[in-house]
């Protein structure tokens, strides 16, 4: 079985994986100390995947404002989803808003516009 994850948090991930990428070009640029040159391509390189982290960042905050908020019936807790099919935040337990989807298996393919709505 796959390991699923909800959506916001793995675009949190990503974000917070941008900025670990920024820091460790950062450090790498120090290797370069006697060109100036390289040495600041690399610290440049290093700010600009922050300044994409914080844009990332910023970009799920405004989309998590959107979110619908449900109840989790497995833990109880309120959660966010995005899209038709999501996994609660704190649980995994996969959750739905289109009555056609409950019961079926989860697929996160059920978020792809180009998805056939009559999948089984």
């Amino acid at each position: 079985m796959a390991k699923y994850s909800s959506k916001i948090n793995k675009i949190r991930t990503f974000a917070l994986s941008l900025i670990f990428i920024g820091f460790i070009v950062m450090y790498a640029g120090i290797f370069f100390r006697n060109s100036p040159l390289v040495m600041t391509i690399f610290m440049i390189l290093g700010l600009l995947f922050i300044i994409a982290s914080t844009v990332v960042y910023f970009w799920i905050g405004m989309l998590s404002t959107k979110t619908v908020q449900v109840v989790c019936p497995n833990c109880g807790k309120t959660t966010k989803m995005l899209g038709r099919v999501d996994i609660c935040m704190y649980c995994d337990e996969p959750l739905t808003l289109d009555p056609k989807l409950e019961g079926k298996e989860f697929d996160e393919n059920y978020n792809r516009k180009n998805e056939n709505r009559t999948r089984s």
